[in-house]
């Protein structure tokens, strides 16, 4: 423990170096990346301590039937995914040592990735302009969250962004899919023929062990944010949705006051919304009138305020 608080402390000061020099460097490379026309102020860009590609991603993953997954317990969580017809989860289990998961669903190429700084889960159609994609590990963070690097220009990737940050893809897009980030028990009742990421990744990892310790349920943040707010504990759990430029978050602590499960109806930037929670799980859905899902984050508080400062925050009426 008392190793990895000099590491913070050690993260920190670098941090604190690299931010007051930055402005007088007119170019910046951090592990092997060029950042000088970076979309991101360079001096917010900062390495998380692995090297690129320090934590591996999964590139030939294994799955096994929620039957074979009896390690699982019933309130451990998992992003789910169905997509073209197949249902699979990843256990936040293998995630948080991995972070990225290149997969194919059928034909179409998929990269699952999670932050565990962020407890930010989102499932992107990895392809570009009709080229397909693989991503790694880049060993950076904004924003206190990863920063993916694909592989075949060695473009950076914000997770919450969802866009190419600096390199030859700088400005593309990546579309995001609908993902369910829930306990292992509701996704298997959903899909009870669900495929599970096997823990036979080709990388020895201890995945009964969680290597961030209490960090879910403490109010420390490891690296610096650009924004902050005290309106929820920093881990509190939102469901982020943006639309039209407009986000929101709906903190599971507001939709636990309607009730522990439920639907209702919203509207964001003139649009009509269903939203199907449970709070007691930690889990939603949003959809749009015609039934449609629309993708959306589930996360730490924090995260989705860093990144969206000006959101709006649904409250239930006193």
């Amino acid at each position: 423990m008392q190793r990895l608080s000099r590491w913070r402390l050690s993260v920190a000061f670098f941090f604190l170096i690299t931010v007051s020099l930055a402005p007088f460097s007119p170019a910046r490379t951090l592990n092997g990346f060029d950042l000088s026309d970076s979309l991101i102020y360079q001096g917010h860009i900062m390495p998380g301590g692995p090297p690129k590609d320090g934590i591996p991603a999964i590139d030939s993953p294994l799955f096994e039937t929620a039957e074979q997954a009896d390690w699982l317990q019933p309130d451990d969580r998992v992003i789910g995914v169905f997509y073209n017809g197949i249902a699979r989860a990843y256990p936040i289990a293998i995630l948080n040592w991995h972070e990225i998961v290149n997969d194919r669903y059928a034909d179409q190429p998929v990269v699952v990735t999670y932050c565990p700084l962020c407890g930010s889960g989102v499932v992107y159609r990895s392809v570009i302009d009709q080229q397909e994609l693989d991503f790694g590990v880049s060993g950076l963070l904004y924003n206190s969250d990863v920063l993916l690097y694909d592989r075949q220009t060695d473009s950076l990737w914000s997770q919450l962004h969802h866009r190419a940050i600096s390199g030859p893809m700088k400005g593309k897009v990546l579309m995001p899919l609908t993902a369910s980030h829930s306990r292992w028990q509701d996704w298997q009742e959903r899909y009870p023929d669900t495929q599970v990421l096997s823990r036979d990744t080709g990388t020895e990892r201890d995945y009964s062990r969680n290597p961030y310790g209490d960090y879910d349920d403490s109010t420390l943040l490891y690296f610096p944010v650009e924004f902050m707010s005290q309106a929820y504990h920093p881990k509190e759990r939102v469901i982020g949705v943006e639309l039209k430029g407009v986000a929101r978050a709906y903190p599971f602590s507001e939709l636990a006051r309607r009730g522990e499960q439920g639907e209702f109806n919203d509207t964001l930037a003139g649009t009509e919304l269903r939203i199907v929670y449970d709070a007691v799980a930690r889990d939603a859905q949003v959809y749009l009138a015609d039934g449609q899902s629309l993708p959306v984050v589930n996360l730490f508080w924090f995260a989705w305020y860093a990144f969206h400062p000006g959101t709006e925050v649904f409250k239930v009426a006193e």
